[in-house]
């Protein structure tokens, strides 16, 4: 993971260098060598996701390429927002660990699931989960684009919502492997400690704005960013409305910034007619 970014770019490896730095460890060694389970905890996976997400974009302004809005999805709002200049590298990094510990607290505590619904609307899903309520705790976590939305919430809530949806014709009800119910009352316990780490982080105006998860709003104003990045632990993450938010405002070029492409083959369902490249790479970076 962006081992040829630290090898191939020098502006790069600067980002990841001071990544490591900040953190006070080395995220770069897990980054490239693993072992898996070390990265993929999530309290690692989330400050390699945003340090990779960061040196790629190193790598993409000292190529003149600057973004005219952002967005991020979940963890990607964070880097949307240090994309949008209102946070450094280093303060993302550390924040966004800190951000892994008390989700993955939050989950060891009470537990949970996710699943994504494949082939139903956003209306029938939220029709499921009121009924699986019944059960226990579950919501619609996560809009992501037109037929396909994930649910959250106590695993025996999640898992009846999955029958109710086969029953209603969803094509595909799969649960995910997540380590609790994220972007849901569930992570309730950790809302007050990112509330006040927010509160307490070198946040700043950013330049351009930043559509926000839990409203698909833009935003700039640095006490806007705070707000609506401390609801999003809780809140679902409204993906497809703030696509459609940037397509309306004009945005016909988007650029995925960091690992994989998962953001890009959503945007193609949100806003069909729009250019969409990934960044993830040097020679993905060296091509766009």
């Amino acid at each position: 993971m962006g081992r040829d970014l630290f090898e191939r770019a020098p502006a790069a490896r600067a980002v990841l260098e001071r990544a490591d730095e900040a953190l006070g460890f080395p995220l770069t060694r897990w980054m490239f060598d693993g072992p898996e389970e070390e990265l993929t905890a999530t309290e690692n996976a989330q400050p390699a996701i945003v340090a990779h997400s960061a040196a790629c974009l190193a790598l993409l302004e000292a190529k003149g390429l600057r973004p005219a809005m952002t967005a991020g999805h979940s963890l990607g709002e964070y880097a949307a927002v240090m994309a949008g200049g209102a946070l450094a590298t280093e303060e993302a990094v550390v924040l966004v660990r800190r951000r892994g510990e008390l989700m993955a607290r939050a989950g060891r505590q009470v537990g949970g699931a996710m699943a994504a619904i494949i082939g139903l609307d956003q209306d029938a899903v939220q029709a499921v989960c009121v009924r699986a309520q019944e059960v226990g705790t579950v919501v619609l976590a996560n809009h992501n684009c037109p037929g396909q939305v994930v649910i959250s919430g106590e695993a025996d809530a999640v898992a009846e919502a999955l029958r109710l949806a086969q029953e209603a014709g969803a094509k595909r009800a799969v649960p995910l492997r997540v380590s609790g119910g994220f972007h849901s009352p569930l992570m309730a316990s950790a809302a007050p400690e990112m509330a006040r780490l927010l509160e307490a982080a070198p946040l700043r105006d950013a330049a351009v704005p930043v559509v926000s998860n839990v409203d698909a709003t833009p935003r700039t104003d640095a006490a806007g960013l705070r707000e609506a990045l401390a609801k999003q632990i809780t809140g679902s993450v409204l993906w497809e409305q703030g696509i459609r938010v940037m397509a309306d405002a004009g945005v016909d070029t988007f650029i995925e910034v960091g690992p994989g492409a998962v953001l890009s083959g959503l945007i193609r369902r949100i806003a069909p007619g729009a250019h969409i490249h990934c960044a993830g790479t040097v020679d993905e970076i060296e091509a766009l």
